[in-house]
């Protein structure tokens, strides 16, 4: 691949296309706002109109629905595990809900920061700053889905790390989900929904500064459009540079984002939504640390092993439609169709080896050209009735899944080395030669029904079951392998049943069996359509409502998988389909508020997870990345009188055990605890001032265990100011 692909613009040039945006950005928030602002001041008795389930008029306290906002630290509606607007508390699986409220009061930038509050979860490495990847029960997973729609059907990783500019809360559902999602990695699935446009005039825009360099602008405005009855709009935007604390050499990492929303309701009976997100990423190619003798050194955890040119240029574009119309009060048909299109490219050095008694740093040039193309359509019925002297409410569908276009190309040659302690740049680039050539596409038809039953007697039951139906095409060339194979045909039945009981109002206990099925994506050596990954889920648990505003819900479960890729401990660059993993465990989390002011959110986890059965790696080893214990506390306080009056102060501690950083268990990483911290005044509800504060005691640790040459440190002690304005 040529290197004129990759984007090596000066550090001056790339400020003043952020400030560019920052700047577009800002008066675009101005305009909206002030739309917005004209449009509420022209009505000043206006009636109250209802957009459907996207507006909540009225003086009384707001009621939940799922997928819309929370109020406080803890959700009790989701429709993540069933489709439909259901209590936590009937759902027969673990479902955790991050609210935007603790994304705010957190200041969280990455997904992984947010997603650090829910029990089983960490973060599973950047692949070398491309992506978001987390470990889930043990088990990693490299993509999730929005508003219910999984991303990439044809690949196995977002080509860009998520922004939450966008996000009205994140839901994590705990265990296997192909009854609902089809494909999917039988350690949970991440459901990130996201805001709705809303009739009434809103509006809020964040200006940050931090640590290293950090700059930010965020904004959102959302109001009704004028001249079409019951439509709403909402556009939410971000723009970021940065330079972090990891020695880039002057370059820093930037990402745009923008995501138009609207909400139409021409009839009483019909919902008519779209959502599209548009995201672009420049960032440096990072592998992080390596490991040697068993560990990661952290003497210095701005070491680089990279050169200056090494960049990752990648984008990722989404749209959805979705459609609803109530035949009656009981039937609700429903249209879902999206789209997903994008790619990368990257020219950098990558770390290989380590010689001269582990002095020297081998390394490789490589480049890489990937694109993506997928669309989705889910056509559903929901149907509630009474049989049998039993309430049902049945979920019916079909879901056609094409990942019509997924290529990467990858181009490779021998690097100069560098000084594993003192590595320093310079090299030019070199020429390169064809590594590898993927070719995929699959297309699946699922066909699925669920039906949760009302038995009487505090018993509820959910059974369901999908059947996937279709083909794929893989195609891995090396120099050594040019032979085309032909389609393969796939088909997977996954059922599901579950449980509820509640023996008194505050408790509920529950129990589940679930089931996942997944086509190979990995880019797997010399293999010809491998085949697909399987899991089991059994889980037993409960929800106890310890006030009406605190909820501590509990979890143990046991995990199978089956026919896992893995990354290959020969062919750098490709993964090896290994053979069965298990992981089990017990889990609590804490959501709510305590008293008047004080909130709290929380998990810890007890976690074993190991191989069981294999010929590529030792029976017994623990897999990457999941700590045997991990807990994490956030809690904030807001003065309720006196002079006091308008502050509010936060704190948390995480803490995560030691990790292991293969598969081959040749290295760990320690366990760490990190403290952060808040604090930030409301001057009313329009405008707040706040100092969020990471790591508090400077601890130096692995935050992202990938693999040997591939372990992201977590940041040192940073600090980051922010000044919102709400309309």
């Amino acid at each position: 691949m040529p290197s004129d692909r990759i984007d090596t613009v000066d550090r001056t040039s790339r400020l003043r296309e952020y400030l560019n945006a920052s700047t577009a950005a800002l008066a675009t928030t101005a305009l909206l706002l002030s739309s917005t602002c004209l449009h509420a001041q022209a009505q000043p008795e206006a009636e109250e109109v209802a957009l459907s389930e996207l507006t909540v008029t009225g003086t009384g306290p707001a009621v939940e629905r799922a997928g819309g906002p929370v109020v406080g630290y803890r959700a009790t509606r989701s429709a993540t595990a069933t489709r439909t607007d259901t209590p936590l508390r009937d759902t027969p699986q673990s479902v955790q809900v991050v609210p935007r409220e603790v994304l705010v009061d957190q200041q969280d930038i990455r997904l992984s920061d947010a997603l650090q509050n829910v029990s089983s979860v960490q973060p599973g490495g950047t692949i070398q700053g491309r992506s978001d990847t987390f470990i889930i029960r043990g088990f990693r997973t490299q993509t999730y889905a929005i508003d219910g729609v999984l991303l990439n059907q044809a690949g196995n990783f977002s080509s860009v790390t998520r922004d939450l500019a966008d996000v009205e809360r994140i839901e994590v559902l705990k265990g296997p989900a192909s009854v609902l999602y089809g494909r999917g990695d039988p350690g949970g699935l991440i459901n990130i929904v996201t805001r709705q446009p809303t009739l009434a005039p809103s509006g809020d825009i964040n200006l940050q500064a931090g640590s290293f360099g950090f700059r930010r602008v965020q904004g959102s405005v959302s109001s009704a459009i004028e001249g079409v009855e019951g439509l709403a709009g909402r556009l939410s935007f971000a723009a970021q540079s940065d330079p972090t604390f990891r020695n880039f050499y002057g370059r820093d990492n930037a990402r745009t984002f923008v995501a138009p929303a609207f909400a139409w309701t021409p009839t009483p009976d019909t919902r008519v939504t779209f959502l599209g997100e548009f995201t672009r990423v420049d960032n440096q190619y990072d592998e992080g640390l390596i490991a040697r003798n068993g560990r990661v050194p952290l003497d210095n955890v701005a070491r680089y092993y990279g050169e200056p040119f090494s960049r990752y240029n990648g984008s990722a574009n989404f749209g959805l439609l979705k459609v609803e119309h109530d035949l009656n009060a009981n039937i609700t048909l429903r249209e879902v169709l999206n789209a997903q299109w994008g790619g990368f490219d990257l020219l950098a050095t990558r770390a290989i080896g380590l010689t001269n008694r582990n002095t020297q740093v081998t390394r490789r040039e490589t480049a890489v050209y990937s694109t993506y193309a997928a669309v989705d359509s889910q056509t559903e019925m929901v149907a509630q009735f009474d049989l049998l002297g039993f309430r049902h409410t049945v979920l019916t569908g079909v879901e056609y899944t094409n990942g019509y276009r997924r290529a990467y190309q990858t181009q490779s040659t021998n690097f100069p080395s560098v000084s594993f302690l003192n590595p320093v740049p310079g090299s030019p680039i070199v020429g390169l030669q064809f590594q590898s050539d993927l070719k995929q596409k699959n297309a699946l038809t699922g066909l699925y029904v669920q039906d949760q039953i009302d038995l009487g007697l505090g018993l509820q039951m959910l059974v369901g079951v999908r059947y996937d139906t279709g083909t794929q095409y893989y195609f891995s060339r090396v120099p050594t392998s040019r032979t085309i194979p032909p389609d393969q045909q796939l088909s997977g039945t996954s059922p599901r049943v579950g449980l509820v009981y509640r023996p008194v109002e505050p408790l509920t206990l529950y129990a589940s069996y679930a089931t996942s099925f997944k086509p190979q994506t990995d880019n797997v050596f010399n293999a010809v359509n491998p085949r697909p990954e399987t899991g089991e889920l059994y889980e037993i648990g409960s929800r106890l409502d310890l006030t009406p505003d605190l909820t501590l819900s509990t979890a143990a479960f046991r995990i199978i998988r089956n026919n896992v890729s893995a990354t290959d401990p020969v062919n750098t660059g490709f993964s090896v389909i290994t053979g069965q993993q298990r992981s089990e465990g017990v889990e609590a989390d804490l959501a709510g508020q305590v008293l008047p002011g004080w909130k709290v959110i929380g998990g810890i986890s007890f976690l074993d997870a190991r191989i069981t059965k294999d010929t590529t790696f030792a029976v017994g080893n623990r897999l990457v990345g999941a700590p045997a214990f991990s807990g994490s506390i956030w809690s904030t306080y807001q003065f309720q009188d006196g002079f006091l009056l308008g502050w509010n102060v936060g704190a948390g501690i995480t803490y995560v055990g030691r990790r292991a950083g293969d598969l081959n268990n040749s290295y760990s990483v320690g366990g760490y605890a990190r403290l952060d911290a808040a604090v930030f005044y409301d001057f009313s509800e329009h405008a707040r001032f706040s100092i969020n504060a990471r790591n508090l005691t400077d601890r130096r640790y692995i935050e992202q265990p990938f693999n040997q040459f591939n372990n992201l440190p977590g940041a040192p002690l940073s600090v980051l100011a922010t000044i919102t304005a709400r309309l």
